[in-house]
């Protein structure tokens, strides 16, 4: 699993760099064609982790309840972020994997409640939902690559 995290992590750098290369206006602007922005992605990555592997492994999650209502699946901005949100979003960005490795290190993980995603993979166990985690992110990635050149 420590290449998984590694895996995770280097995702998690990566998207870090957005908010020290994009205005706050920026990181809000949802270019022509595309129903969402690069914060809300990002939002939205820290968001699924937690849902995917902390909810349905029956253990509380370090996102509050207005965090995933604003960002989880079938969610779209409906305002623009604030510098205080953003500020959140990115101590979130990295810390929640650092403790979502020391947590499964720790043995944490004993329950998981099996879940359909919408690319028709079934998750069936909290390392299952960890490594489909980062195919999930990386799909969000490619977007906002894509994102970033219309703004």
């Amino acid at each position: 699993m420590q290449d998984t995290f590694e895996v995770n992590r280097t995702g998690r750098k990566m998207l870090s760099s957005y908010f020290e290369n994009y205005t706050l206006e920026q990181l809000n602007k949802i270019p022509e064609g595309f129903s969402n922005n690069l914060i809300w992605n990002i939002g939205h990555i820290v968001v699924t982790q937690q849902l995917l592997v902390y909810k349905l492994s029956g253990l509380p999650m370090v996102v509050t309840d207005e965090m995933v209502e604003k960002y989880r699946k079938g969610t779209k901005p409906e305002h623009d972020v604030t510098q205080k949100e953003v500020d959140e979003i990115k101590v979130l960005l990295l810390k929640s994997v650092d403790q979502l490795e020391t947590d499964y290190n720790n043995g944490v993980f004993v329950n998981y409640q099996e879940y359909p995603t919408s690319t028709g993979y079934i998750l069936k166990s909290t390392k299952g939902a960890i490594e489909f985690n980062n195919f999930h992110e990386g799909l969000h990635i490619g977007i906002m690559m894509s994102i970033r050149k219309f703004i």
